[in-house]
C-alpha cells in the first residue's frame, strides 16, 4: 500500500511537469479582461475599449513561466458577460469584434466577432472565433491586451461593465 502510494506521487511529480499536462493546464483557464462602455457612446458608430487581460498562469505562476512548453496556441471560445449594471442586456448591441494585441500594441488580430446581435440576447454572449489564427507570439507575451470594438444600437443610461472570457487551446512543445 505503501509502494503504491510512492509510486503515485512520484508519477504525479513526473507528469505535472510535464508539456502535455502544462498544456492542459494552460488552456483550460481562460484570460480574462474587464472593459467599460461609457453610457456617452453614441449609437450607430463603431467605437472600442481596450483593457490588459490576465490569466491564471499569469496571477499564479507569473506571465511567461510555462510558455516555451506550449505551441500552436489558438482562440477555442469567447464569451462576454455584462456584470454591471444588474440585468444588462447585449441586446443594446448591433456587432461586437474582439481584438488580441501585445502590450506594445505593435500588432492586433480579429479573434472573434458577433453581428445582428438579437435585441433578447440576454447578459451573455458567444462570439463566433476565429479557431485558425496562431496566437503564440501573443499569449507568451508579458503583457497581453484586448480590444472590444462595438456598435450600439441602443444607448445606455450608465456605464456598462463586460467582462470578456476568452479560452484557448494548445498543443505540447516537443521541440524543448
Amino acid at each position: 500500500m505503501k509502494r503504491s502510494i510512492i509510486a503515485f506521487v512520484v508519477s504525479a511529480s513526473i507528469l505535472s511537469g510535464c508539456s502535455a499536462i502544462q498544456s492542459i493546464v494552460r488552456s483550460t483557464f481562460p484570460y480574462t479582461a474587464t472593459l467599460s462602455v461609457p453610457s456617452t457612446s453614441r449609437t450607430d458608430v463603431v467605437q472600442s475599449v481596450t483593457a490588459q487581460a490576465s490569466s491564471f498562469d499569469q496571477i499564479f505562476t507569473g506571465q511567461g513561466s510555462n510558455t516555451n512548453a506550449i505551441t500552436d496556441v489558438r482562440v477555442s471560445s469567447v464569451k462576454l458577460d455584462a456584470t454591471y449594471p444588474s440585468g444588462q442586456s447585449f441586446g443594446v448591441f448591433k456587432s461586437v469584434k474582439i481584438y488580441i494585441s501585445r502590450g506594445d500594441s505593435s500588432r492586433e488580430l480579429l479573434i472573434a466577432t458577433r453581428d445582428n446581435i438579437a435585441s433578447t440576447v440576454g447578459n451573455s454572449i458567444m462570439l463566433d472565433a476565429d479557431t485558425t489564427v496562431l496566437l503564440d507570439e501573443y499569449i507568451k507575451e508579458s503583457t497581453v491586451r484586448i480590444r472590444m470594438e462595438y456598435v450600439l444600437s441602443n444607448a445606455t443610461t450608465t456605464d456598462m461593465t463586460i467582462k470578456a472570457s476568452l479560452g484557448f487551446n494548445a498543443a505540447p512543445n516537443t521541440s524543448k
